[in-house]
């Protein structure tokens, strides 16, 4: 399983040549901290495209502690404006799946 040092936001509409241009927001995890799968969580639909937060769980492999990162996807470095500490570590690859109230009352 790959694992994922950091998270970066691009924004494939500012160059056309060099995607790497293209970064607006970054941020790396840490000597030894590894993260999931990111999930955008929007503050309000009718906002910007951007305006809300961007969480992930990070696993740091040295301390055996996990948690929850809540970051805002506005800020150039996806600063963390909370996280929770996890009473277990969450697997690597591990990611969610969004269905309607509709579609789960099916199961």
């Amino acid at each position: 399983m790959p694992k994922v040092i950091g998270i970066a936001k691009l924004d494939v509409s500012v160059a056309e040549v060099d995607r790497r241009d293209c970064i607006v927001a970054c941020r790396i995890f840490g000597e030894g901290c590894y993260g999931g799968e990111p999930f955008f969580v929007p503050k309000n639909p009718s906002i910007d495209e951007d305006d809300g937060y961007v969480v992930s769980y990070v696993h740091n492999e040295k301390t055996g502690e996990s948690n929850f990162l809540v970051m805002d996807a506005t800020s150039p470095n996806l600063d963390i404006v909370a996280h929770v500490k996890l009473p277990r570590r969450v697997p690597y690859g591990f990611h969610g799946l969004f269905v309607t109230e509709n579609d789960l009352m099916k199961l």
